[in-house]
């Protein structure tokens, strides 16, 4: 579908991307990686023709339909709603619905009639019949409320804007789909509703991503773009970051070697490009170093700017971290962010706070941190309780035209000071050698700045962490080499991230904040997710109200009624079809549902069953060494995971049977 070939792009006097080769074939899926800065968005410029190469071509096959999120977006007249602008997700859709509708009104004529066909033809392909739907449910899924749907486009602020822009191209149901970092405007919630839709597209997908949950769960293929090149690798992110390691041990290796060998050649011309008896030896080894400097080989910059992160022991508090009691905050007195909170936080927790935008969970930090005040109920830190809080903008508080050295002893002096020695060993911690003090922050990469921000905030000796989406500005690496300091830090941490691996690795607790209230889970992501998954399986059929952003409401609201015997018979042709394309659409995203739970079922039964196996015979053909009762442990545990899935399958199985009788009668 996409050929790269030897394509090069200069900036100036920088090498953005140099000579770089590869192809992305129809129904791939391509994860796209690499440091910030790197060229990633480049290649999607170059795609979209935005860009045009200094040397190389790209050759896109097939003519596809390209679907990718614009960075402006804007509505085409000031009364525009949000759903007609969502709607304008196809190019032409909207046009040839209006002429189909003008050659209704004569089709006896054989020319008009082979054009409607060909038009409708066309039109059913687009999905242009189910466009509502999907673009409601994308919508819905997104974190709007159906309310929403009719509020004039302009009203809504860029992040939301981003959202309508990103909900409008996966409704579009386009041949290549270019999603450049999707997850940055979105809650939680709205990535998991994200990653089940992309699952399902079956499409050509490019993502550029630095989230690795959707790469983990979405990508196939990885193309790293690093150090003006693109390496394609033909496995999913954990082949990936295996493969990675050896390829560049091997480049490390050739490197020396290059090295080495330059070196050599540079003496010998050091040493007798003066005599005339060794001249033409001399100039024949200074074009050997010439051509070495042309293939000269580059790290790639992720080695190079790695870094280390590590975070001081907290100093002694209470057990009890922070208390609030019917807590509440308002803005302007009469519209309340949130209402009636109450929870507590202990020593060592590690929390992550869940819930869709807009429900107050910055605002909470800034209350537990001091900057704002509560407008209602107590919020109580508790015995020698200091907290650190680290914003969104972090990376826009460093002033970027002083020093890393500069910023980190204004911190340092702002709170008391102390020996030079000591400051310098603080510098050292947070991986900032002698070569690196003087360096303008303005210049620093993603991970450097977090580390000089996390550097910053240390120096004020926290044990109370407030951390609002930490990983914003950061690589795959940089995420890496947060997460491994939080998991190691033994103080306190509250956060807010929409990076679903990054919370699954660094929280042991999660509090879920909701319009009704706030909901705590004393365990992990896949915790929470195991008893919210419960909690909803219960509500469901009860005549209780979703909150406005519940998927399932919105999916209900727009759901199409089915007319009764004697109403069909009245309509259109154009509208029996349209009804039985809504019908089949309504169904569609439960069958895959279906489908996808009897394949898991049997693919886990299929496993355990091999594991059950292999425990069986470690039980009945023991070693000096077995544990028999960790092996009658295993052994009990496969067989109720055997009976769960077997018991879910059954379920999914009998289900899909039934809804696929119904959809082939209908």
């Amino acid at each position: 579908m996409l050929d790269f070939r030897g394509i090069s792009v200069h900036y100036g006097h920088q090498d953005v991307l140099t000579d770089v080769t590869f192809r992305v074939n129809k129904g791939d899926r391509v994860g796209v990686v690499g440091p910030n800065g790197s060229g990633k968005s480049t290649l999607f410029k170059i795609i979209l023709g935005e860009m045009s190469t200094d040397t190389g071509e790209l050759v896109i096959e097939s003519s596809p339909r390209i679907g990718f999120t614009r960075q402006n977006p804007a509505p085409d007249t000031p009364e525009e709603t949000l759903l007609d602008y969502a709607l304008r997700g196809i190019p032409g859709l909207s046009e040839m619905e209006a002429e189909m509708e003008a050659l209704e009104a004569d089709l006896s004529d054989p020319v008009k009639m082979r054009r409607y066909g060909e038009l409708q033809t066309k039109f059913e392909h687009l999905g242009g019949y189910d466009i509502e739907t999907r673009v409601k449910i994308a919508l819905g899924g997104l974190g709007f409320a159906t309310e929403d749907f009719a509020k004039p486009f302009k009203s809504f602020s860029g992040g939301w804007r981003m959202r309508a822009e990103l909900s409008r191209v996966l409704a579009s149901k386009p041949d290549l789909l270019l999603l450049d970092e999707p997850s940055n405007y979105l809650d939680l919630p709205a990535v998991e509703w994200l990653q089940k839709f992309l699952k399902a597209y079956d499409g050509t997908l490019m993502l550029i991503s630095h989230d690795r949950y959707l790469l983990r769960t979405l990508t196939n293929i990885i193309v790293e773009v690093d150090a003006g090149t693109a390496t394609r690798y033909e496995g999913d992110l954990d082949y990936y970051l295996t493969e990675r390691e050896v390829r560049y041990e091997h480049l490390k290796a050739a490197k020396e070697n290059q090295d080495r060998h330059r070196e050599q050649l540079q003496r010998f011309v050091d040493r007798f490009r003066a005599q005339a008896t060794k001249a033409a030896q001399a100039q024949s080894r200074q074009k050997l170093i010439d051509k070495i400097d042309e293939a000269r080989i580059v790290l790639p910059k992720r080695y190079t700017n790695s870094g280390r992160l590590r975070l001081a022991e907290p100093p002694p508090s209470g057990i009890e971290m922070f208390r609030c009691e019917n807590l509440g905050f308002s803005y302007d007195g009469v519209k309340k962010v949130f209402s009636g909170l109450s929870f507590n936080i202990t020593r060592g927790d590690k929390v992550a706070l869940i819930g869709y935008n807009g429900l107050g969970k910055t605002t909470l930090l800034r209350l537990i941190a001091g900057t704002r005040q509560a407008t209602e109920g107590k919020a109580v830190l508790g015995h020698n309780v200091v907290p650190g809080y680290l914003s969104q903008e972090f990376a826009e508080t460093i002033p970027p035209d002083l020093t890393v050295y500069r910023n980190a002893k204004n911190a340092w002096d702002a709170h008391g000071g102390g020996p030079e020695k000591v400051f310098r060993n603080q510098l050292g911690a947070f991986g900032f050698d002698e070569n690196d003090v003087e360096k303008p922050a303005g210049v620093l990469s993603g991970g450097e700045k977090i580390r000089l921000a996390f550097l910053r905030l240390f120096l004020t000796a926290p044990n109370f962490l407030l951390l609002d989406e930490p990983t914003t500005h950061l690589d795959l690496d940089g995420r890496r080499l947060l997460q491994d300091a939080l998991r190691k830090y033994a103080g306190t941490i509250l956060l807010v991230s929409h990076d679903i691996d990054f919370v699954r690795a660094v929280a042991t607790s999660i509090l879920e904040i909701t319009r009704e209230g706030i909901r705590s889970y004393p365990g992990g992501y896949d915790y929470y997710c195991e008893k919210k998954a419960e909690r909803d399986g219960r509500m469901e059929g009860e005549a209780t109200t979703k909150r406005p952003n519940d998927q399932t409401s919105k999916q209900q609201d727009i759901q199409t009624t089915k007319l009764p015997n004697d109403q069909t018979s009245k309509l259109s042709a154009k509208d029996i079809r349209k009804q039985r394309a809504a019908e089949r659409a309504k169904v569609a995203p439960k069958l895959r549902e279906l489908k996808a739970r009897v394949a898991t079922a049997e693919q886990k039964i299929d496993e355990l069953q091999k594991a059950l196996d292999a425990a069986s015979a470690e039980l009945f053909n023991p070693t000096p060494t077995t544990d028999f009762a960790e092996a009658n442990r295993k052994v009990r545990t496969l067989q109720f995971e055997i009976d769960r899935y077997t018991a879910d399958w059954e379920e999914a199985a009998t289900e899909l049977e039934a809804l696929t009788q119904t959809t082939t009668d209908t």
